[in-house]
């Protein structure tokens, strides 16, 4: 018999072809009906106290107080549509809390704080997610190695970047987006001692110590083969004699 798809393994399918912001860029209208939050919300709550293997269909519509058919009709695919749902429906709702919370920073230090901080908040009480990092690691830990942990850096990457991009280019932009979204995802699955992203102080040490200096020296770098390229342009214009024409 054929198992369930992960939560991520069930939104993967969804976006496999498309952009790699398709996980976000799929929501639409009918996601946010409230049939759709409400199984949505069911499952969340199912997923938290029993975990993936254990929770059927049945369930769901328990939980989201509607019956097994409705369910049916909102999610043709079953479980695996359910899934795919919870997953998209969560990715949305934590860049809209970190695009309030990044939206209100005034320098690039403020943005890398407020960012990794609501991110470890949202994410470490997370119910649904806490429960499979402890007790079905199999399901989660997978997206956050390899290969799959490339996909889903380059997803949150590209949505955090804009909030970078008022002081930084749209390569640093990507580039600092996706190293404050890989500490996160490292601290959520396992936090290190000594240093709790939930707090906005010690964040802010960890910013300032070592996240903070190697942003600066990428556009630093930049900044320096971009006035390197303009000062060999400059030397090598050809200059204009007295007739009008170029020097030979």
């Amino acid at each position: 018999m054929a198992t369930a798809a992960t939560p991520l393994e069930a939104g993967r399918t969804r976006t496999r072809t498309g952009p790699r912001d398709g996980v976000v860029r799929h929501l639409g209208a009918d996601d946010r009906s409230s049939t759709r939050v409400r199984i949505v919300d069911g499952a969340l709550g199912c997923l938290a106290r029993q975990g993936i293997a254990k929770t059927t269909v049945d369930d769901i519509a328990r939980a989201a107080g509607l019956s097994r058919a409705t369910v049916y009709r909102t999610f043709p695919q079953g479980k695996e549509g359910i899934l795919a749902a919870v997953v998209e429906t969560e990715v949305a709702r934590l860049f809209s809390s970190l695009a309030v919370a990044m939206g209100e920073a005034t320098d690039l230090e403020d943005v890398l704080v407020a960012g990794m901080v609501e991110g470890a908040r949202r994410l470490r009480s997370h119910g649904a997610l806490g429960y499979l990092l402890e007790h079905e690691p199999g399901a989660i830990l997978p997206f956050l190695t390899f290969s799959e942990l490339d996909r889903v850096l380059l997803v949150a990457g590209d949505l955090a970047a804009p909030f970078f991009a008022r002081w930084l280019a749209p390569e640093q932009a990507s580039r600092a987006a996706e190293w404050a979204v890989r500490i996160v995802l490292a601290y959520v699955a396992d936090p290190a001692p000594g240093t709790d992203l939930t707090d906005p102080e010690d964040t802010r040490r960890l910013v300032r110590s070592f996240v903070l200096p190697g942003i600066l020296a990428l556009r630093n770098s930049a900044e320096e083969r971009s006035q390197t390229t303009t000062s060999s342009t400059t030397a090598y214009q050809p200059t204009t004699n007295l007739q009008g024409g170029s020097a030979p």
